[in-house]
């Protein structure tokens, strides 16, 4: 299975993607964590050049390229291998992010970030995909918490940017059935529990 978690910043993802493998370790599973942008050696080397303060004046065709270029070879080298082993593939952000953030959150065209999105991933569509739901300014508080000097080039976008970002995951959300979005300001456990019961009613569907 392929698992997809989305949200803006400080949603939460973390927190949940390491309890759902705990999870699935449990039953036995073999799980393969990744995170976007990153997961390869190439990705990786991608993502310092996007998170970097100092890349300021880094431009919105630019950024987008970059994360699809990571995708791609995230793709091609971690996750179709994985999924065709029968491994459950968790990652932290795919191309919905893309979408949000750099489709509706920067204004590139949508239609044009669909072409790129398709081009990058390659087929490589999420079984399910949870959306961690939060307001920006319950993300602003989390945010406050890790400090200014702590934040990355994309954390340190304007509180308009992320409600764009926010407005386009929860547009996108009801475009799609395998979307699941989830209120961010509910417990740890209980949202755990949440996407506990999505996964083994999808689990049983596909069987």
């Amino acid at each position: 299975m392929f698992i997809t978690f989305e949200g803006i910043d400080f949603c939460g993802k973390s927190t949940q993607i390491d309890l759902l493998k705990k999870y699935l370790q449990s039953l036995n599973k073999k799980v393969e964590i990744i995170r976007e942008p990153g997961g390869t050696e190439i990705s990786e080397i991608v993502r310092s050049v996007l998170l970097d303060k100092k890349h300021n004046r880094m431009r919105m065709e630019t950024e987008i390229f970059l994360f699809s270029a990571s995708r791609a070879q995230l793709v091609r080298e971690k996750i179709q291998p994985a999924i065709n082993k029968g491994i459950y593939v968790i990652s932290d952000r795919f191309h919905d992010s893309t979408t949000a953030y750099q489709g509706y959150g920067r204004g590139i065209d949508l239609e044009t970030v669909k072409h790129i999105n398709n081009l990058a991933i390659d087929g490589a569509i999420p079984d399910i995909t949870f959306i961690i739901d939060i307001s920006v300014q319950a993300a602003n508080e989390r945010k406050m918490r890790k400090g200014k000097s702590h934040l990355d080039r994309m954390e340190l976008a304007e509180n308009d940017f992320f409600e764009r970002v926010r407005e386009g995951y929860l547009t996108i959300a009801r475009q799609e059935k395998r979307f699941r979005v989830i209120d961010g300001t509910k417990t740890i456990n209980e949202i755990n529990k949440l996407i506990i019961e999505e996964i083994n009613l999808l689990e049983r569907k596909m069987v």
